[in-house]
């Protein structure tokens, strides 16, 4: 409950913070203009003071709780310099202040956008509750009630409430959203399961070996909030230099307004006073304050237009850095869904018929393999829509099933290979599809196939047709991403759970060099610091699995169509559309914005310093301090829009393949 009116309030102080700011100029431009037109000078004050109330009321909260907690800051600055320059009757130049220091807070609260829990999309994965075998028969307890050595029982479409082993029952399981494996497991007695994983198809007594707080995904959400609250190096000294900057501003100026009087070296303290508060209004930092959020605000603009989220200027600062990208392989240089690659039956003629017996009994089937061999049969035609009758399921091993008036089995090989070998040309093919990483699922029947009649007869009417050969489709477009990051510099690797002949297959075809497969979410973890010790990391993935390497690394992107909440959430960096070309484009975006952004910063600090230098050699007045201040952070949007009006290849590119 206090987190959501947390969030409530925090929504609110955004919307209301906004409309602020467009309160702040319509009441400078309405003194402005009660001004020129003679109107009592009470009106004229009456505007200015609105202004300063909504310009200033967020700023000097801010600037109150810095103090509160012994913390001089820009929020600080930024509200003395504005009562300043009311002191001296310069209403207006104070009340523009407020309204860019406002306006600046805003634009970056947009720019970042909403910050939402990563935390409840993993809990999401949670059942509430689990039935536990006990004696006496099934008892449905909470999660906190089970103990190591429970039976729970878990039936088909629920998702696992544990970690445990199979003791009986035989299933398939969707692991991805723990492993990444793109194909589901078939489990049975003596397997692991995991703890938000999906049980698909069979009945499975489950024995729990840990508690619900030491499960893998615990240790998900744990290393999750650990990523969270660390903060970049480059944080750390952005606030270190504010708060130093705004100390030594206030202490200069209070010395310069107190020390000379004191000397006897003030003749007119009135005209001393007014040259502090013109070294005020100059030394304040709105340009300064304002160049990283313009730049970045710019450049964030354009990304999204060209189909990437960046989630604050921090995101793209550390992307502009980065010097390696670790990819997943599963629905992120692959599509996340299995595809029939192979159809390979006794003889070259029976393919097709193989195809269509296989997709025949398939069709009554919601198993991810089963959907793309109807799939495939589809696409070539040859889904006929046989008589299928008898049809039985085998969770974790296959479907008997009779096709037109013959009997058909149909699923994994070491399933139906028992006491009956494969003929030598399924044997040679079998061999090298293993090896390429991919799924088969077999057919046999008891009728020879009718397209040769050359296939070799079986024993007791057990005759091979032969296999379907099914694997995770690799992106088109990540091959060339691959080539063009390493074109840049950058350094590429591949981190999955996936099986070690998976990954390597899915390599080759990409141009990956460095793969590690097979691993937990907890191993991405401890190789994404391993390998932070060569430089600055981005993760790119798009499961649960993913979360914690994603918070880890440097910068996390992750695959926006197809992502998990918990991955979205997770990362700096949101690829919409699953365009995986678009992270060098990124890349390239967040450097040419790191360029603007040290431009400004360069010149925000040159006129500062001109400008207070000019106030003792030129005696520069108010409203020309004012006026070059004010120029300097015209220049400063200005020059960080300029990523904005640039009209990225890659956006181009976006629009012309849309």
């Amino acid at each position: 409950m206090a987190e959501v009116q947390f969030e409530d309030r925090r929504r609110f102080e955004q919307w209301l913070q906004a409309r602020l700011v467009l309160v702040t100029l319509a009441a400078i431009i309405a003194s402005y203009l009660a001004e020129r037109l003679g109107a009592p000078l009470t009106l004229v004050r009456i505007f200015d003071i609105t202004s300063y109330l909504a310009g200033g009321l967020f700023g000097a909260r801010s600037a109150v709780r810095g103090l509160i907690r012994r913390r001089i800051d820009v929020d600080i600055l930024m509200i003395l310099a504005a009562l300043g320059a009311a002191y001296i009757d310069q209403w207006r130049e104070g009340a523009i202040l407020l309204f860019l220091f406002s306006l600046s807070n805003v634009l970056q609260n947009y720019a970042i956008g909403r910050s939402r829990s990563a935390i409840r999309g993993l809990l999401n994965l949670y059942p509430e509750e689990a039935r536990v075998k006990r004696a006496g028969g099934t008892e449905t307890v909470r999660l906190n009630e089970i103990a190591v050595g429970d039976l729970v029982l878990i039936e088909p479409g629920e998702r696992i409430p544990v970690d445990g082993s199979v003791m009986a029952g035989h299933s398939s399981v969707d692991q991805s959203p723990i492993t990444g494996e793109s194909i589901p497991v078939d489990k049975g007695p003596g397997e692991d399961v995991f703890t938000g994983t999906l049980n698909l198809q069979g009945i499975l007594d489950v024995e729990v070996r840990k508690l619900a707080e030491e499960t893998t995904l615990a240790r998900i959400i744990a290393l999750v909030e650990e990523a969270q609250e660390k903060k970049a190096p480059t944080e750390r000294f952005l606030m270190r230099f504010e708060q130093v900057y705004a100390a030594g501003i206030l202490i200069g100026i209070a010395l310069f307004i107190l020390l000379p009087p004191l000397l006897g070296l003030v003749q007119n303290f009135s005209g001393h006073f007014y040259t502090a508060m013109v070294l005020m209004t100059v030394a304040s930092p709105c340009a300064l304050v304002i160049s990283v959020p313009a730049s970045f605000v710019a450049a964030i603009a354009s990304a999204a237009r060209g189909g990437v989220l960046m989630k604050g200027g921090k995101a793209l600062e550390d992307l502009a850095a980065i010097r390696m990208v670790a990819f997943d392989k599963t629905g992120t240089l692959t599509r996340g869904r299995p595809q029939v690659t192979e159809v390979i039956a006794c003889c070259e003629p029976c393919d097709d018929e193989l195809l269509a017996v296989a997709a025949a009994v398939e069709a009554r089937s919601e198993h991810p393999l089963a959907k793309a061999i109807v799939e495939a049969a589809t696409v070539r035609g040859l889904l006929n829509g046989g008589v299928v009758e008898g049809f039985e399921a085998l969770p974790g091993r296959g479907v008997l099933s009779q096709v037109d008036g013959r009997h058909v089995r149909l699923g994994s090989l070491g399933f139906l290979e028992d006491g009956h070998p494969l003929p030598e040309r399924l044997r040679a093919a079998r061999q090298d599809l293993e090896h390429r990483g991919r799924t088969l699922v077999g057919v046999v029947r008891d009728l020879q196939c009718e397209s040769c009649g050359g296939c070799p007869e079986g024993k007791d009417g057990y005759n091979w047709m032969g296999f379907v050969a099914l694997a995770d489709e690799v992106r088109p477009e990540s091959a060339e991403t691959i080539r063009r990051l390493k074109a840049d510099g950058v350094e590429v690797a591949m981190l999955t759970g996936d099986l070690p002949q998976v990954a390597q297959n899915v390599a080759r075809q990409v141009g990956i060099d460095r793969v590690h497969a097979g691993l937990m979410p907890e191993e991405k973890v401890d190789l994404i610091r391993q390998l932070q010790q060569l430089g600055p990391i981005a993760m790119v993935g798009d499961g649960v699995n993913d979360a914690p390497a994603l918070a880890t690394a440097d910068v996390g992107v992750a695959m926006g169509a197809a992502g998990t909440d918990v991955a979205l959430e997770t990362a700096d960096v949101v690829l919409m559309g699953d365009r995986i070309e678009h992270l060098r484009d990124a890349l390239q975006l967040s450097r040419k914005a790191r360029q603007v952004v040290w431009q400004n910063i360069i010149f925000s600090l040159a006129v500062i310093l001109v400008l207070m230098v000019s106030v003792f050699a030129i005696d520069l007045s108010l409203p020309l301090g004012v006026l070059g201040h004010e120029g300097s952070t015209v220049v400063v949007v200005l020059n960080g829009l300029i990523t904005l009006l640039l009209i990225p290849e890659w956006r181009r590119r976006s629009q012309a393949s849309a």
